[in-house]
């Protein structure tokens, strides 16, 4: 795993082959980083599915109300909700969608992220500006290489775990 620098603004996701640790850039977007700190210590993210998973494109989840492969889980809403929060609005930065980073999903409307991010497979500055980077991977992206393709993916796979390293 990657020396984590600052552990109040990381978060590990366990996978089914390991973890991902992401540097939060609580700098760029403290409201995103701050809403992902608030449902990750709220156990919201566990056990939820990487809903719309795209080859050379990212890997998207997050979906706390109808993704919980444990509890009322139905894929075809899945990617259709968030969390009990409000809405956020945009955090637009000069930071590129590079491979790794951490996107705020949302709606057409700019202010409409919540609960749902997207890994980026590759670079996609075809991006940049439009959706608020966040994040970016600093350890175990072989393992968001392994997350199951598809929109939905047949048998998609779950962040097992999302924690804030400086509770873990």
């Amino acid at each position: 795993m990657a020396e984590i620098k600052d552990p109040e603004n990381t978060i590990i996701i366990e996978l089914k082959d390991g973890p991902v640790v992401i540097e939060l850039l609580s700098d760029v977007a403290p409201k995103h980083v701050a809403r992902m700190k608030e449902l990750a210590r709220a156990g919201a993210y566990d056990n939820v599915a990487f809903h719309r998973v795209i080859e050379g494109f990212m890997a998207q989840t997050g979906d706390v109300a109808h993704a919980n492969m444990e509890r009322n889980f139905d894929i075809r809403r899945a990617g259709t909700g968030g969390s009990d929060l409000p809405d956020l609005p945009a955090e637009f930065s000069k930071l590129p969608h590079d491979r790794g980073t951490l996107g705020a999903a949302r709606s057409q409307n700019p202010d409409s992220a919540n609960s749902q991010f997207f890994i980026n497979f590759k670079d996609n500055h075809f991006l940049n500006g439009q959706y608020t980077v966040y994040g970016r991977v600093i350890s175990g992206m072989e393992h968001v290489d392994k997350i199951a393709r598809g929109e939905p993916p047949a048998n998609p796979d779950r962040m097992i775990s999302v924690r804030v390293a400086a509770d873990a």
